[in-house]
């Protein structure tokens, strides 16, 4: 593995209608940082342009996108491009001045000692913190950040649509960039690719400049949207983890949990309908056989969730790969 003096660094910044702020964004990263990827995704306010006009950086990479691809669809042309670069750790910042640059040195430390394959963000850990983040966001942060730990696996995490992460690259060219998700689900999405890889994955407590700007997503429209992508990702993974790769007791629970809690609540839903119309009052019997698979259903299937809760990936895989 590198040491932390000879990891190069790379920086990709999705510049989206950023241009009041970008250079400001690029004046505050490290001299740490050895190439700087500005992907303007077809910014209709030209931020590329602003950028190969004003920044004297040399560091800077400019990538433009004929047509708007989304926050995803940026970050997997700057990922390419670090890729060819041959670049050590990617850090992902936004171009709002939202994020601290200087606290990129904080992201790729754990990457650089092989305590994490990928940082990110999160906004939570402070509760103080919290008190300047509009309360719609607090919101709908809380509930996504459920979603995601039932789809990706990695329940130690909180507010997984953070911007503000670090990969290493050896675990990035693993991921099939061509299927991450091009829209705001990036996020998202990158961390169901990355617990199928079993990557280990850390959060960094952070705080968020909040300003006047209105945001281009709407909550509670993205939370249908995601709701669907993460029932879809969750379904995927525990195929992936606990059928197709490997076959452990959660396996078992999983199955017979559900077989049985699907059995108890049908059998259950038929005869009470059958004795309301009826008007006949059901037996004990019957009662017992509707109602004891539901509960024994339900106690193997909180099993399993306890099984895959202990089962967080805990083994930095960057280190075991080939460069």
């Amino acid at each position: 593995m590198n040491s932390e003096t000879t990891s190069r660094i790379a920086v990709v910044i999705p510049c989206y209608r950023g241009v009041d702020s970008i250079l400001d964004v690029i004046d505050a990263i490290p001299d740490r940082v050895t190439l700087i990827y500005c992907v303007d995704d077809a910014c209709t306010e030209g931020t590329g342009q602003v950028i190969n006009d004003k920044c004297a950086d040399r560091r800077v990479k400019i990538i433009r996108h004929e047509n708007n691809q989304g926050v995803g669809g940026a970050m997997v042309s700057g990922y390419r491009a670090a890729l060819e670069d041959d670049m050590d750790i990617v850090v992902k910042i936004d171009s709002d001045g939202q994020m601290d640059p200087r606290l990129i040195p904080v992201f790729i430390q754990p990457v650089i000692n092989g305590q994490a394959d990928y940082t990110k963000g999160n906004r939570f850990y402070r509760l103080e913190d919290l008190a300047s983040m509009p309360k719609i966001r607090l919101f709908g942060n809380a509930v996504l950040s459920f979603m995601c730990k039932l789809s990706s696996g990695y329940w130690q995490i909180f507010d997984p649509n953070n911007g503000y992460t670090a990969i290493h690259c050896r675990v990035l060219r693993m991921i099939p960039l061509e299927k991450i998700s091009k829209g705001y689900f990036f996020e998202s999405d990158m961390l169901f690719r990355l617990n199928t890889l079993r990557a280990v994955v850390q959060d960094i407590p952070i705080s968020s400049v909040y300003r006047d700007e209105i945001s281009g997503i709407n909550i509670f429209r993205e939370l249908f949207v995601f709701g669907i992508r993460h029932t879809g990702n969750f379904y995927k993974r525990i195929f992936y983890n606990y059928f197709l790769r490997d076959f452990s007791v959660a396996s078992v629970e999983l199955v017979l949990g559900m077989v049985m809690f699907l059995f108890g609540l049908i059998f259950g839903s038929y005869q009470w309908l059958e004795s309301y119309r009826l008007g006949i009052v059901a037996s004990s019997g019957t009662v017992m056989l509707a109602a004891l698979p539901v509960i024994i259903g339900l106690q193997l299937l909180l099993s399993a969730l306890n099984y895959d809760i202990e089962n967080t990936p805990k083994t930095v895989l960057h280190p075991l790969l080939e460069r």
